[in-house]
């Protein structure tokens, strides 16, 4: 083939004709900003659609001077010290091993120990083996299976448990919800039903967002100490005055009727206390029947809490008979950016999907630090039919990692709406100035826009 008597032939992606390569790429440049500022929507770079994170985040001024009213009058020995020992055995917190399980790992115990019984004694016949092996896997079993203590919370421990997780408890609540806020500003709840609410975070932070559109807050805790403390908090320390927030009820069960729908749900650090998942599901189940927009769950930055969130999506996702109650499909809005299974319980070693929030403690003494809750959570949406085609030439992928910021790239490390795993290095010659620009001055947390590969630019020989 001539080629010096051929042209090279490039199917335009923007204009989809056949056209020399010269005037292809001319084209493409053309396109390619006008494309990538789509996303930005006039906003400048630094606040781009996809950040959600929040700056250094402190409790509202009635909410801090409350706690501190309520623990001067409280006369507890030693309570900075119980606080951090009650955040470290909540952060070291295992769930309860399923009975499958344990029958599973005693039948390999005692197999483990019937070979080696065999091995040491191939020719005698001991007629108390079966005795001895059942007695060395009751022991190992002992020795190995996590044991888990049940948490009551009386006034003594509440005291403790709102010196050690009020704060950390609010900025993971105020983080999440923040999402909904910054994403979906259309949506304006009207009530809000906060299961296993303890201190009452999720009704401060819900009303710190969205003010007095919420017209009901009920709070269901199983520690009627626990619903005390939170009141009490409410009217700022004192009985004789007004409460900070109207319109909040408190429940020690969840209401009954499958009819009553919340606009707005939150199971904040509560799943992790229930200890088997058959009461896990159970609770996800009714959580899921109770929500009419958004469910919000949030846990520990842990394994553990990451697991018992993907308990969580996938009973929802999988879940058929809510058609009953409510033809709306679940939709995952936050943090994956997809349905698939988590590339990170996949992948091994397995590493948790968690995110941080500054935050500033609770004002005990002269000076407040600055610490950082580490945290998972997953944000569930009622939608409409199914999901529409997305006509932009764009994704959103979830940064879930530190960002990293070089002179003339940026790494980020990315969970994409195919459910992969992805390091990206962002440069302004490859992904164009906005996206780059973007991606600088996002965080671990932030969605990044992707711009779609152009498939159909193919190049072919026409002769002359």
């Amino acid at each position: 083939m001539n080629l010096l008597g051929s042209r090279v032939l490039v199917k335009c992606s923007r204009c989809h004709v056949a056209l020399c390569l010269k005037e292809a790429i001319r084209c493409q440049s053309s396109a390619a900003p006008l494309e990538q500022a789509d996303y930005l929507n006039g906003a400048p770079h630094r606040k781009h659609p996809g950040v959600t994170n929040l700056k250094t985040v402190r409790l509202p001024e009635q909410l801090q001077l409350a706690a501190q009213s309520v623990l001067q009058r409280a006369d507890v020995k030693s309570l900075t010290e119980r606080a951090q020992k009650l955040s470290n055995f909540l952060w070291s917190r295992k769930r309860v091993i399923e009975s499958s399980q344990l029958r599973e790992k005693a039948i390999f115990l005692e197999r483990k120990f019937l070979k080696e019984e065999r091995d040491v004694n191939e020719n005698d016949i001991d007629h108390k083996l079966e005795a001895r092996i059942r007695k060395k896997v009751l022991s190992e079993l002992r020795r190995t299976t996590y044991h888990r203590a049940a948490l009551r919370y009386n006034e003594d421990l509440g005291l403790v448990y709102m010196v050690a997780r009020l704060a950390g408890g609010y900025a993971a609540v105020l983080r999440a919800l923040n999402e909904i806020k910054k994403r979906d500003p259309s949506f304006v709840p009207y009530s809000l039903l906060d299961f296993g609410s303890g201190l009452g975070t999720g009704t401060w932070a819900a009303h710190t967002l969205w003010g007095d559109s919420l017209k009901e807050y009920v709070c269901v805790d199983s520690s009627g100490d626990m619903n005390t403390l939170a009141e009490q908090l409410l009217l700022e320390g004192s009985e004789g005055n007004n409460p900070a927030i109207k319109q909040v009820y408190f429940r020690q069960f969840l209401p009954v009727s499958p009819k009553v729908q919340f606009d707005l749900v939150v199971a904040a650090f509560s799943l992790s206390e229930l200890a088997t998942l058959d009461e896990r599901l159970n609770v996800i189940s009714t959580l899921w029947r109770k929500t009419n927009s958004y469910l919000v769950l949030v846990e520990n930055g842990t394994k553990e809490g990451h697991q018992i969130l993907m308990e969580a999506r996938d009973a929802i996702l999988k879940r058929e008979d809510e058609i009953l109650h409510d033809p709306r499909r679940p939709s995952i809005f936050a943090p994956c950016t997809h349905e698939l299974t988590c590339p990170k319980l996949i992948r091994q070693p397995v590493e948790p999907c968690n995110f941080f929030q500054f935050y500033y403690s609770l004002h005990l003494s002269r000076s407040q630090e600055r610490q950082q809750e580490r945290f998972s959570y997953l944000i569930v949406s009622r939608s409409e039919g199914e999901k529409p085609q997305k006509a932009e030439h764009w994704d959103m992928a979830r940064v879930i990692a530190q960002v990293h910021r070089r002179p003339r790239h940026v790494q980020c490390q990315l969970c994409c709406v195919n459910g992969e795993l992805k390091q990206l290095a962002v440069t302004a010659r490859r992904h164009g100035k906005d996206m780059y620009r973007c991606a600088r001055n996002s965080d671990w947390g932030d969605l990044l826009p992707i711009l779609h590969k152009e498939d159909d630019d193919t190049i072919t020989d026409e002769t002359e």
